[in-house]
């Protein structure tokens, strides 16, 4: 079976978030390298959830009402994603309320925090390449000049592709990502974010 047919099997047919019938499809968790992607790090979700998910701008607080019932969801992408929705949304009131009441394991509470939605927009580090784009966790980006790896002989090439990377919360100037098998810690004055579709 396929991700989308284990996942429907899942939620009976319903966006896992507001319980919406049509225009179903199946939403990865960001970021997948922290956790998502697979039947733990996806869920099943309307077209309306997910459009308000990655853009907040199209907010609309009272479609989300639906996460009093589930935020109680037992399968972790769906709490990961109520949690931080509920965190959005916390200064309309009701919210905050059940974020009060909301209790996440310890991993899955570092998952949820991956995208600052509990930050206020003073408190967040906006991390930019190079030419000042803006990286999100799970962008792709590609090394501009070659650059040592500490502690070790390699070298990361110029064009070297950087996929999935995650960011560090406390410095806007770092991101993490694999250059190969090994896990390095570039500075982001050294890169250039990768559209989509390279």
């Amino acid at each position: 079976m396929s991700l989308q047919q284990d996942l429907e099997k899942r939620s009976g047919n319903k966006c896992e978030l507001c319980s919406a019938t049509n225009n179903l499809a199946v939403y990865d968790v960001k970021p997948t390298i922290t956790g998502g992607g697979g039947m733990d790090g996806s869920l099943l979700a309307c077209e309306i959830c997910i459009t308000q998910i990655e853009n907040s701008e199209e907010m609309d607080a009272n479609h989300w009402r639906c996460l009093n019932d589930s935020m109680w969801s037992e399968f972790r992408a769906v709490k990961v994603v109520a949690w931080r929705m509920l965190s959005r949304l916390r200064n309309e009131g009701w919210p905050k309320d059940l974020l009060d009441m909301m209790y996440l394991e310890d991993d899955d509470l570092r998952f949820a925090k991956e995208t600052g939605d509990h930050l206020d927009e003073s408190e967040k580090i906006i991390h930019r390449d190079a030419n000042g784009a803006i990286l999100q966790a799970g962008d792709s980006v590609v090394l501009i000049k070659d650059l040592k790896v500490k502690g070790s002989s390699m070298v990361a090439k110029q064009g070297t592709a950087v996929r999935r990377i995650s960011l560090d919360h406390e410095n806007a100037k770092y991101i993490e990502g694999k250059v190969g098998p090994t896990q390095i810690v570039i500075i982001t004055d050294y890169v250039k974010k990768m559209a989509e579709k390279e």
